[in-house]
């Protein structure tokens, strides 16, 4: 693999799976090899979009195809133990979407099954591999703004979806905090681990998943975070990190930021923007080059976005959905 492309197999052809595909398209050492969906139909008409060469009408014949060297599973959460879970069997490398799983069981059943295996697997925490992203964390872990004493981050956007969207589906992984709270629970967990305790409030759709969600996470060691996510009010999607002896603001887009501003006490402000050479700010590409990299180096899991990392937060997810009253058909440990 080191002295020729990744060929990468897509799981599914939706919105967030083209955005990927587009990305590999322009890292000149990946390869779009396959492309399944649960229809031919829908498969070789990503196929013709992309330029892939084999499409495939199920999940299967992706699973089984060993001129794959990792697959990108790109479905709705719901189907996400599924999905990686036949292609880690099948004995294929695995980079699953967020939220990782349902829940923190069905998310440790995936990495012992790639544990059981010896395969490659890992979250599509794009956030965690972002370039300024992680030299905010550098940072943060160098000193700069002192002891962390509060996180804030929210994530919201202005609706109104539905009763029909796959928003709003609790057979489908639906709400807000899922799809949404996940970012700022993770951007809380990169700086501070996982929490002691924690509280949440929401507001709950007829359905039973949340519309709108709100958490307050706490650590023994003092310091707090507040959350927040909504499928039914857009928000300034910003994070605040307040330290010590200072405090760095991330004004919009947190998650994919293109800047980020540093206030140090008794220090002029500085600004930090995302370099040239980096590439656009939307795009996934320095995820699927991290995957790259720790395939290459023959790693079975990524530093940036460690399988324990991704356990924490499902933990922290599940938690907060109990508190919240939230609950999923997937959420019945299977007999």
């Amino acid at each position: 693999m080191a002295e020729r492309n990744v060929r990468w197999g897509i799981l599914a052809t939706g919105g967030i799976a083209a955005s990927f595909a587009a990305a590999l398209v322009d890292l000149p050492d990946a390869e779009i090899a396959a492309v399944a969906s649960r229809t031919e139909e829908s498969a070789r008409a990503f196929a013709e979009r992309f330029g892939i060469p084999r499409a495939y009408g199920d999940w299967e014949s992706l699973a089984r195809d060993e001129d794959i060297d990792v697959v990108y599973v790109a479905t709705p959460h719901s189907a996400h133990r599924a999905a990686a879970g036949l292609c880690l069997a099948a004995g294929r490398n695995v980079l699953c979407e967020k939220a990782f799983t349902l829940n923190a069981r069905e998310a440790g059943e995936l990495v012992a099954l790639a544990r059981e295996h010896g395969r490659f697997l890992m979250e599509a925490m794009w956030m965690y591999c972002n370039p300024l992203v992680r030299r905010l964390k550098a940072l943060v872990d160098d000193g700069a703004i002192g002891d962390v004493r509060t996180v804030q981050a929210d994530f919201g956007l202005a609706g109104p979806f539905p009763p029909a969207h796959r928003l709003r589906d609790p057979a489908l992984g639906g709400g807000a905090l899922l799809d949404l709270g996940v970012y700022p629970v993770s951007f809380a967990h990169l700086l501070l681990g996982e929490p002691t305790a924690l509280d949440a409030r929401a507001v709950l759709a007829p359905e039973g998943v949340d519309l709108q969600t709100g958490a307050l996470l706490s650590w023994d060691g003092g310091a707090l975070a507040s959350v927040h996510c909504s499928i039914v009010g857009g928000t300034a999607v910003a994070a605040s990190v307040t330290g010590s002896q200072g405090r760095i603001d991330i004004p919009d887009g947190f998650f994919n930021p293109e800047r980020f501003v540093l206030h140090r006490d008794g220090r002029d402000a500085e600004e930090f923007v995302l370099d040239a050479a980096d590439g656009p700010r939307n795009t996934l590409r320095h995820e699927a080059a991290e995957v790259m990299r720790a395939l290459r180096a023959g790693e079975q899991e990524s530093p940036l976005v460690p399988l324990s990392g991704t356990l924490a937060v499902m933990r922290t997810l599940d938690t907060i959905r109990e508190r919240i009253g939230v609950r999923y058909p997937g959420d019945a440990v299977a007999a």
